[in-house]
C-alpha cells in the first residue's frame, strides 16, 4: 500500500495563520515529505470555501511544488472538468508533467456545487458527459494530431501541446461517490479517489464493487502500462509520539469534517437510496444529523490519531482490506505546520515501514 498526503490549504480564522502562510508552510512540508519518502501528494480544486479550503488553483501550487520536490507524485485531486475548456486541462496536465519530470497523476472530476455552476456557466446536467468526453479527450492528446465529434467539444484536426512525458499519458484517476461511479471507472480502467466524507463501511463496499467490475471488463490484465486497478481512499491524521497530545490537538478535525460535511451534505444525503442497507440500520444519521467529534469520527473509519502503535494497528486495517493508496490528510490544516511536520517524521520512522508488510485480503 502506498501512503500519500492530502491538502485542502484550509485557513481556518480561529488558527491565525494567513493564506501565505499555509502556501508557504505547506510546500515546506511537501519538501519534507519527499525526503522523509512519502510515494505522493494530492490537492483539491476547490472554489468560494472560506476557511475550509483555499485551494482554487492547484495546477499553480503543483507547479511550484514539482521545484521543490524531487521524487513526491504531485496529485490533482480532482480537474472540475465541467468548469473548464478541456483542450486547457490537457495542455496545463502536459506542462505540469514536463516541469515535474513526470510526476503528475491526474484526477477528473464533475463536481457538485450549483454556485460554482452558475459562476463558470456550465451546464449540471451535462457533468457526466464533460466526463466521458473528457476522457477520451485527454487519452488521444499525448499523439499527434486528432478529431472529436461530441455533444460538449467540436474540433477537427487538433494538435495539443505540449506533450507529457509519462506515457501513454499521466496515471489518471476520477472522484468516485456513488456505486455506479466506481464501476464506471473500473470499466474505463481508471483509477478512484475515494473519501474523504464517506465512512470506513460505506468504502468498503466501494473497494469490492469495483475491484469485481474491473475483473468482468478486463480479467486480470491491465488496460495499458501501469493503468492497473487503482483505489484510494483519504483520511484525516495525526501521529505523535504521546498519544494523549495527538488526542488533544486532533480535536480540530471535529471542525475541519463538520465543514466539509456542511459542502457535501447533499451528495451523502442522495447516497440513502444508493446504500439503503444502511439507511435503514441507521449507520448514516450520525453523519447527516448529528455534530461531529473526534471519536465519532475514529468510529466511522474517517481519522487515525494516536501514538506510532496504535496509528500502524489502525492504519493496517486498510491495507489489509486490500486499499491500493491511502491518502493521509496529515494534521488537516487544524494544527500548526511544526506539529504536522513532526507528525510526518513519526509517521516515516515508526509506521510506514510496518505497513510495508501487510498482506491484502481477497476483495
Amino acid at each position: 500500500m502506498q501512503v500519500d498526503l492530502f491538502y485542502e490549504l484550509a485557513v481556518p480564522e480561529h488558527l491565525g495563520r494567513s493564506e501565505a502562510q499555509v502556501y508557504h508552510e505547506t510546500l515546506a512540508e511537501l519538501t519534507l515529505a519527499d525526503r522523509l519518502g512519502f510515494h505522493g501528494a494530492w490537492f483539491v480544486e476547490h472554489h468560494f470555501m472560506r476557511e475550509y479550503s483555499h485551494s482554487s488553483a492547484p495546477e499553480v501550487f503543483l507547479g511550484a511544488a514539482s521545484q521543490r520536490t524531487e521524487r513526491l507524485r504531485l496529485g490533482h485531486a480532482v480537474v472540475v472538468l465541467p468548469y473548464q475548456h478541456i483542450v486547457r486541462v490537457a495542455e496545463k496536465a502536459a506542462a505540469l508533467d514536463i516541469l515535474s519530470g513526470g510526476r503528475l497523476e491526474l484526477g477528473l472530476g464533475r463536481g457538485f456545487s450549483p454556485k460554482e455552476y452558475r459562476l463558470f456557466g456550465s451546464d449540471m446536467g451535462q457533468s457526466r458527459r464533460h466526463l466521458e468526453e473528457g476522457l477520451a479527450i485527454l487519452r488521444r492528446a499525448p499523439g499527434g494530431a486528432f478529431s472529436h465529434h461530441g455533444e460538449i467539444y467540436d474540433f477537427e484536426d487538433l494538435d495539443i501541446l505540449p506533450k507529457p512525458v509519462q506515457r501513454p499519458h499521466p496515471p489518471l484517476w476520477t472522484a468516485a461517490v456513488s456505486p455506479p461511479s466506481f464501476q464506471w471507472a473500473a470499466k474505463e480502467g481508471i483509477g478512484v479517489l475515494s473519501g474523504p466524507f464517506k465512512p470506513w463501511f460505506l468504502i468498503k463496499q466501494d473497494l469490492k464493487s469495483y475491484r469485481r467490475a474491473w475483473r468482468e471488463h478486463h480479467g486480470t490484465a491491465t488496460v495499458t502500462p501501469g493503468q492497473n486497478p487503482r483505489f484510494a481512499m483519504t483520511i484525516g491524521c495525526l501521529c505523535l509520539e504521546n498519544e494523549r497530545e495527538a488526542r488533544q490537538l486532533a480535536a480540530g478535525f471535529a471542525w475541519y469534517y463538520q465543514r466539509l460535511l456542511d459542502q457535501t451534505r447533499p451528495v451523502l444525503a442522495q447516497l440513502r437510496e444508493s446504500y439503503e442497507y444502511y439507511h435503514r440500520l441507521g449507520f448514516l444519521e450520525p453523519l447527516l444529523r448529528r455534530g461531529l467529534s473526534l471519536s465519532l469520527l475514529e468510529n466511522m473509519g474517517m481519522v487515525v490519531v494516536g501514538d506510532p502503535a496504535s496509528c500502524r494497528r489502525k492504519l493496517s486495517r486498510y491495507a489489509r482490506a486490500g486499499v491500493d493508496r491511502l491518502i493521509l490528510a496529515v494534521g488537516a490544516g487544524m494544527v500548526p505546520s511544526e506539529v504536522t511536520q513532526r507528525s510526518l517524521e513519526i509517521l516515516a520512522r515508526e509506521v510506514l515501514p510496518g505497513l510495508e508488510h501487510e498482506d491484502a485480503d481477497a476483495a
